[in-house]
């Protein structure tokens, strides 16, 4: 006889929570709006965070035609007193808090020490890594109180190894670090924290940045031989967010078709080999 389900462990049905998704407003595609659709769906109510309330608005609009509930929420995620208000402003139109996803990120195009601008990188820090902070620590008291909350954080395989960009990988290994701490301190406050790296997945953002060649190059050198979408990443979030992962926390989960585990030998072999896909 197949065992029944642990009583904690309510798969992925995530109907009476309520979620936070910073970035929420991008386009179709795009992770954020993927990752906001995909939690709306499993039946979690939606705030739509993101600098242009034109796109959280848009977003906010198509989960409510399927039946859903969401609110459209506009602030800089750079500034903190905004993030604590904009926390307020989602439990207070949702009645309360119980999943924080940390998706947005800018990135740079530094490649040396010697063309990065000291307030480029002050920036992208500010975004990719201390807007997580900010978020996390305004959302904490409603995860203490409550004795249980879930945040997903979506770094990038850039911060895991050398990627060539002196900013945006280093900003996104801090918030990988952070996802670790705040793991282990809050655990006990029954908080769960893990983060995503993102890796060779292709969106509107990314489809602006390269060309054919480049396309067909990463192609190449991934086990799979293909690219991911925002609805891989927005997948493994609501997995890390439900209570299927009520036991999983302070992991790293590379989304990036095993890119991250390939060495550069084999990723030569592979490039020279070709992909028929």
């Amino acid at each position: 006889m197949i065992p029944a389900a642990h009583p904690g462990a309510a798969g992925t049905n995530l109907i009476g929570r309520v979620a936070i998704v910073t970035g929420g407003g991008s386009a179709e595609g795009g992770i954020g709006r993927s990752i906001a659709l995909t939690l709306a769906s499993a039946g979690a109510a939606i705030a739509v965070v993101d600098l242009d309330i034109s796109r959280a608005e848009e977003v906010r609009a198509v989960i409510e035609a399927a039946g859903g509930r969401a609110v459209a929420i506009a602030g800089d995620v750079a500034d903190a007193e905004r993030c604590a208000a904009m926390v307020d402003e989602a439990t207070v139109a949702l009645g309360r808090l119980d999943i924080l996803v940390n998706n947005v990120g800018l990135s740079a195009t530094a490649t040396s020490l010697t063309d990065l601008d000291v307030a480029a990188l002050s920036r992208v820090f500010a975004i990719n890594f201390q807007s997580a902070v900010a978020m996390t620590a305004a959302a904490l008291p409603h995860f203490t109180a409550a004795g249980k909350g879930a945040i997903v954080n979506i770094a990038s395989i850039a911060g895991m190894q050398a990627y060539g960009n002196i900013a945006y990988g280093p900003s996104k290994a801090a918030l990988i670090t952070f996802t670790r701490e705040t793991a282990v301190m809050h655990g006990r406050d029954g908080v769960r924290a893990n983060v995503i790296a993102p890796g060779h997945i292709q969106t509107p953002h990314i489809a602006g940045m390269m060309d054919a060649d480049m396309r067909r190059a990463r192609k190449d050198i991934g086990p799979l031989g293909v690219e991911g979408d925002a609805w891989d990443i927005a997948q493994a979030v609501l997995f890390l967010a439900s209570d299927a992962a009520r036991f999983v926390t302070g992991v790293l989960l590379p989304v990036d078709g095993g890119v991250s585990m390939v060495g550069p030998m084999t990723a030569h072999g592979l490039i020279e080999r070709g992909n028929p896909a």
